[in-house]
């Protein structure tokens, strides 16, 4: 059986539309951070990337490729525990999937 709520490699998460949860990674303007995002194709109001889930039209907010660090599908509802994962801290590629291992 899948866990869901794990972190995974971003060269496996869906580029069909679906909404994800993915670890921004630390920057000058601030420490590592959780968003929920989708990949979008492209359109009127910008290219190919990655789109912050509650981006509107004329107000984008895209992440390049280097700027997301893993993802993880969404977790399924649960009532008693409703706050985001803590983004990852480990080491980039090392940890991930357990490819360290």
């Amino acid at each position: 059986m899948e866990q869901p709520e794990r972190w995974r490699h971003m060269r496996s998460a869906p580029r069909d539309g679906s909404r994800i949860l993915v670890t921004i990674r630390p920057s000058e303007q601030g420490p590592g951070t959780v968003d929920l995002a989708y990949w979008s194709t492209g359109d009127q109001f910008g290219a190919e990337a990655w789109r912050s889930s509650d981006s509107t039209p004329g107000r984008i907010i895209e992440y390049a490729e280097p700027e997301l660090k893993c993802w993880m599908p969404l977790p399924d509802a649960n009532l008693d525990r409703m706050m985001l994962p803590s983004p990852w801290e480990g080491e980039d590629a090392k940890q991930l999937d357990g490819s360290g291992i």
